[in-house]
């Protein structure tokens, strides 16, 4: 019997910007806890970019091409992260499970189309989903599904950049007797330095109460040739969902970006212990970004995305210094990639 051929990337993009809507009433509520006006967030957009060691947030690369060609990058073979991470949750779901709260209220953080949630939401018990991402358009497509495969639950949506210090105390204190479980998957802790890592892990325990525990996957230090390639894959996906965030510059900022003028590179800081994905300036140009004009020389940078890493006792010393006593790990055969449950 002849096997179907593997989808190439782009039919794997298209299908992920496909998601069919269920039809019918919304059946949720979204609250929106931004703490910056669009005005604000573009100018500290555009401040970064005139820098002189320029920057793009990371936040920057998920419109909805940059969330489709993030789908694809995590089919390729290179990027073990997410197939690693969903075996694990797989293998020792009835374990987790069995360590969590009941009658639970499950946060999913930095939600996207919470794919990862729903082998979960059942298996937990959970009696209400909370969806926290920053494209609110996304959330509610989100949340659309949500609601039409879980029915018996209660689905909600907060609006916010939770990096900026989780605010969403009076969602939680809405069900003061369900207990909060944050999941927060992908290793997407590792896009902040370590101080902003501390802060982000402290406002999680100090909305989880007494009784909610965070269930957090990150990515383990390993040989510097699979990280290498995970972030540079040999199909250029990485590389294309890189470049895409200068569209999207473009768009926020009626900037001029060509991006064949940028190239894709992702290096390992081994003193740091953390990839850093940049897009380098192939030849002198300039660029307009609004009113202002910036000069890039052949070889100058755009830092766009820190992906750190950590060692098992190094990020239990992590959540214990965040006040998480008590802590439980599972991880892979090959000790690629660690997933803690932790509470106060």
């Amino acid at each position: 019997m002849l096997q179907e051929p593997e989808p190439t990337t782009a039919q794997l993009v298209s299908r992920a910007m496909s998601w069919p809507l269920p039809v019918g009433r919304e059946a949720f509520r979204i609250l929106n806890r931004t703490q910056l006006s669009d005005a604000q967030e573009l100018l500290r957009l555009k401040s970064g970019l005139l820098a002189r060691k320029a920057r793009i947030d990371s936040k920057y690369f998920y419109d909805a091409t940059g969330c489709a060609l993030f789908n694809a990058i995590c089919a390729q073979p290179e990027y073990y992260l997410t197939r690693t991470e969903t075996k694990i949750f797989a293998d020792h779901r009835a374990e987790i499970v069995s360590y969590l709260p009941t009658q639970l209220q499950w946060i999913d953080l930095g939600c996207g189309d919470g794919l990862k949630s729903k082998p979960w939401i059942g298996a937990a018990r959970a009696h209400r989903y909370v969806g926290v991402d920053i494209a609110q358009e996304a959330l509610e497509k989100t949340l659309r599904h949500m609601a039409a495969q879980f029915p018996g639950i209660e689905c909600a949506g907060v609006v916010c950049d939770f990096s900026q210090l989780l605010s969403i105390e009076d969602v939680l204190d809405e069900r003061p007797e369900s207990p909060a479980v944050l999941f927060y998957p992908g290793s997407s802790l590792g896009n902040f330095a370590a101080g902003h890592a501390l802060a982000l892990l402290n406002s999680f325990r100090e909305n989880l109460g007494s009784r909610g525990c965070l269930l957090i996957g990150v990515d383990l230090v390993k040989d510097v040739k699979l990280l290498h390639a995970a972030y540079d894959d040999a199909q250029g996906v990485t590389a294309a969902f890189n470049r895409n965030v200068l569209r999207v510059v473009n768009r926020l900022l009626d900037a001029n970006f060509d991006t064949r003028k940028f190239q894709h590179h992702a290096h390992f800081d081994p003193r740091a212990a953390r990839i850093e994905m940049r897009l380098r300036a192939r030849v002198d140009h300039c660029v307009r970004i609004g009113s202002e004009k910036r000069e890039f020389r052949a070889g100058e940078s755009i830092l766009t995305e820190y992906s750190h890493k950590y060692t098992v006792e190094g990020f239990g010393r992590l959540l214990s210094s965040a006040g998480f006593a008590r802590q439980k790990l599972w991880t892979d055969e090959a000790g690629w990639f660690g997933v803690f449950l932790a509470s106060p």
